[in-house]
C-alpha cells in the first residue's frame, strides 16, 4: 500500500518537458517529438525522450482516434555536477516523467532505477497501458562518479 501511495504521488508531480525537436516522418503530419527534461531529484542529469505523435489525417483513416503507439526511446546525459536528492533505491525505481498517450488507458513513462551495485541510474521509457502492458522500452545509464553527493549508503 505505501509502495503504491508512493509511485501516486510521483506520478502527480512529473517533470516538466519541454520539447527540443519535431521531425515529420511522413505526408500524412506524423511526427517523431523530443522532449527534454531535467530529472527533479537529481541534479546534473537531463533525459531526452522521443515518441510518435500520429497526425488528425491518420487518426480518421485507421479509425483508432484517441490513441497514439507505445513507441519511446530514451538517453539521458550528465550535463553538471550530479547531486542526488531523494531518490527511491527499492527494485521498483521512481517516476521522473509521465505524459499522456491517450485519453484514459495510455501514458509513456521514464522510470528512474538506483543500481546501487554498479553506482549507476537507469532510466527506464515505457507505456503504461490499463488495458494491456507494454513490452516496447527503452534504457538509458548514468554512471555515477566516485564522490557523487547524496550516494545512498
Amino acid at each position: 500500500m505505501k509502495r503504491a501511495l508512493i509511485a501516486l504521488l510521483c506520478l502527480a508531480h512529473p517533470a516538466a518537458a519541454e520539447e527540443v525537436g519535431r521531425v515529420g516522418v511522413d505526408w500524412v503530419g506524423n511526427d517523431i517529438i523530443i522532449d527534454a527534461f531535467a530529472d527533479p531529484k537529481v541534479q546534473g542529469v537531463t533525459c531526452h525522450v522521443a515518441y510518435f505523435d500520429r497526425s488528425v489525417i491518420d487518426r480518421l483513416s485507421n479509425g483508432n482516434w484517441f490513441e497514439d503507439p507505445s513507441y519511446s526511446a530514451v538517453d539521458c546525459v550528465q550535463t553538471g555536477p550530479i547531486t542526488l536528492g531523494d531518490i527511491e533505491t527499492d527494485d521498483a525505481g521512481e517516476a521522473v516523467f509521465s505524459e499522456r498517450q491517450s485519453l484514459i488507458l495510455k501514458s509513456l513513462r521514464v522510470t528512474r532505477i538506483y543500481d546501487a551495485k554498479n553506482k549507476a541510474l537507469v532510466y527506464l521509457a515505457h507505456a503504461s497501458e490499463l488495458t494491456q502492458g507494454s513490452g516496447k522500452m527503452a534504457i538509458s545509464v548514468i554512471a555515477l562518479p566516485e564522490g557523487t553527493a547524496g550516494l545512498p549508503k
